[in-house]
């Protein structure tokens, strides 16, 4: 979890490769509406998120009934998205990729093809909330974005060795 340019997509994909476990991109359960409205330069609002919520934990159950465990890439951006999520069949641990607004606005300056632009981070800055010392204590983690990607995701997986 984490804003747009924190390295979901780097981290969750290197993820799924070494796990072997399948991978879903949040974005891709969003429905059109949600896309042309971000593409816009609108912030979504919690109405235009809850049926994408429950769409990616759907998934994530049914893989679980599967007995299989997934990689997500999902914002996650306020409490209440986690534990829509955390509803999931399953054991769900949250990795809060987090770091520096710069960072974030550079690395989306670098992207290419992808539908929102930098001018939405401030309010994703502004809608997140850290997680909840709960949600620490039951696995998830905060890891910070600045060392190379490499090295973030063998933290995570030391970390969920031990989750």
């Amino acid at each position: 979890m984490g804003v747009a340019g924190s390295g979901k997509s780097t981290v969750a994909s290197a993820l799924s490769r070494t796990l072997g476990w399948p991978l879903a991109e949040a974005d891709e359960f969003h429905p059109q509406e949600n896309i042309d409205k971000m593409a816009s330069g609108i912030p979504l609002e919690d109405e235009d998120r809850w049926p994408w919520l429950a769409l990616i934990r759907d998934w994530m159950t049914e893989r679980a009934e599967e007995r299989r465990s997934t990689v997500i890439t999902c914002s996650a951006l306020k409490q209440s998205y986690p534990r829509l999520l955390s509803e999931a069949e399953g054991h769900v641990i949250f990795i809060h990729l987090d770091g520096n607004s710069e960072l974030f606005a550079e690395r989306m300056q670098c992207r290419e093809g992808h539908f929102m632009p930098p001018g939405l981070l401030p309010s994703q800055l502004a809608a997140l909330e850290p997680l909840t010392p709960e949600e620490l204590a039951a696995g998830s983690l905060r890891v910070d974005i600045s060392p190379p990607p490499g090295q973030l995701v063998q933290r995570v997986m030391a970390h969920l060795k031990d989750a």
